[in-house]
């Protein structure tokens, strides 16, 4: 017997002896949670996770508010594999505002594991923004977190086909706005045809088949500036533009622009658009857009004309150096727009983005219930139930339902499955919150509507 094989035996025979111990003291003190836990753990760091989870459950019938007794009883659901029972007690966590750094690492592992790459990313890299101690190499790698100039160090690389799946989020000297290479495209919106079509007509095309568009004496780039209710996935659409052409993704919002010192806005804004010309082919972002791109004639603010100057200078361009920097800006009121930005050049091509149709809304649905523990749900009578239910919506329908369900499984201690009738009755409770945006938006189109601008609006209207 080799030396290393008498200390795993060893090892083996001190725990087993320790764990024998432990179970004779609880035998005289069943409610001492404080051994129960040790139980737990020791129990768990011998890979006996059925026997760990018996000795959790206990500790937390006797504390159900216990928010370490639910995150090592999750913890000790995803080692053997049962995720939507890990999911259920980290939902209830989250509702209750006590998801917190280690709890996210585990929501990020049990997304990774389902194949939800993005919502893993995100949580992730949330947690070790507020902790860095939580930072784990393996799975920032797998995560696709992982700057591209620390690949060659890293000592544990992830499996092929995660590395292929994602890519890292940079950022580059002087700059602070993070760059990405979107993996998301088309197929990953549902819905919204037409204005894929004109994207591909204004963008993609002109990318993919230059000396077509070079006979025809048209050039690609330029501005695209998509307007509709809030949280219809113009945020996502312009992700998933940029995932078309793999092309670098700059997400633009005004905390990365205004600024209180006079010339540091017109800075930032120049800086922004250099990093998308030395990042070329890129999408350049701007997220809600008439905040930075009010009618300059209704300021009083000398300092705030001279940002917008600045902004419209940029995208016009110096000597031709917005070559393949694709503009896109999303906003919620395009009326409140400085006219200027709608010049040939600049945002010519200005679309309406509705909330999602019903096979959209279908679609949506059934991502938010993905490892979710449910009956049989017809979903396409939820989404046939849902007309100008934006996607934000729809996930809020999602959440109120889980959230009934987590309560019947708190009490009982197992998992209770959402019901179709949980998210009827979610849907009665959740009303559209585009309808006051449709009554605004009526108004302009009504009445303030020069050139057709707004005749989508019209039409989606009288449609529906």
């Amino acid at each position: 017997m080799t030396s290393a094989h008498a200390f795993v035996e060893d090892f083996a025979m001190h725990h087993d002896q320790t764990i024998a111990a432990l179970r004779a003291a609880l035998g005289a003190s069943p409610s001492n949670t404080i051994l129960r836990r040790t139980l737990a753990q020791l129990l768990e760091a011998t890979g006996r996770h059925a026997e760990a989870e018996v000795e959790h459950r206990q500790v937390l019938a006797a504390s159900p508010e216990d928010v370490d007794a639910k995150l090592a009883l999750a913890e000790c659901y995803y080692a053997q594999g049962k995720d939507s029972h890990a999911l259920v007690l980290l939902d209830a966590l989250k509702l209750r505002g006590q998801l917190g750094g280690r709890a996210a690492v585990l929501a990020a592992r049990l997304h990774l594991r389902a194949g939800e790459l993005v919502a893993a990313q995100a949580l992730y890299a949330g947690a070790i923004r507020h902790d860095p101690l939580l930072a784990d190499a393996g799975l920032a790698h797998a995560l696709g977190l992982v700057h591209v100039d620390e690949e060659d160090d890293a000592a544990e690389q992830p499996p092929d086909h995660l590395r292929a799946a994602a890519r890292p989020m940079e950022t580059e000297e002087g700059a602070d706005t993070p760059i990405e290479v979107p993996i998301i495209g088309f197929k990953d919106v549902g819905g919204m045809d037409g204005v894929k079509d004109e994207i591909t007509m204004k963008i993609i095309a002109p990318m993919r088949h230059p000396e077509l568009y070079k006979a025809y004496g048209k050039v690609g780039g330029g501005g695209i500036l998509l307007y509709g209710p809030p949280g219809c996935g113009k945020t996502m659409l312009a992700r998933a533009t940029a995932g078309e052409i793999k092309a670098s993704f700059l997400a633009v919002g005004i905390h990365d622009v205004l600024d209180m010192w006079i010339g540091s806005s017109e800075r930032n804004l120049h800086a922004l658009f250099e990093q998308a010309r030395r990042r070329a082919p890129c999408v350049l972002f701007f997220d809600e857009v008439d905040a930075l791109g009010a009618p300059r004639d209704a300021m009083t603010n000398a300092a705030s004309r001279s940002s917008i100057n600045q902004f419209l200078a940029e995208m016009d361009g110096i000597q031709q150096r917005n070559k393949d920097v694709l503009v896109l800006g999303a906003t919620n009121a395009p009326w409140h727009l400085d006219s200027a930005f709608r010049r040939p050049g600049r945002f010519d091509r200005i679309l309406f983005v509705p909330p999602p149709d019903a096979a959209a809304r279908e679609a949506v649905l059934r991502l938010h219930l993905v490892g979710k523990p449910q009956e049989r749900l017809d979903v396409a009578r939820l989404a046939a139930k849902t007309p100008k239910y934006s996607g934000a919506d729809l996930k809020a329908v999602v959440d109120m339902a889980l959230e009934s369900c987590l309560k019947a499984a708190l009490k009982s201690g197992q998992v209770s499955p959402v019901k179709q009738r949980d998210l009827e009755e979610a849907i009665d409770k959740v009303k559209p919150s585009t309808l006051e945006w449709f009554a605004s938006a009526r108004n302009y189109a009504t009445y303030a509507n020069q050139g057709g601008v707004y005749d989508d609006v019209l039409r989606y209207l009288d449609a529906n």
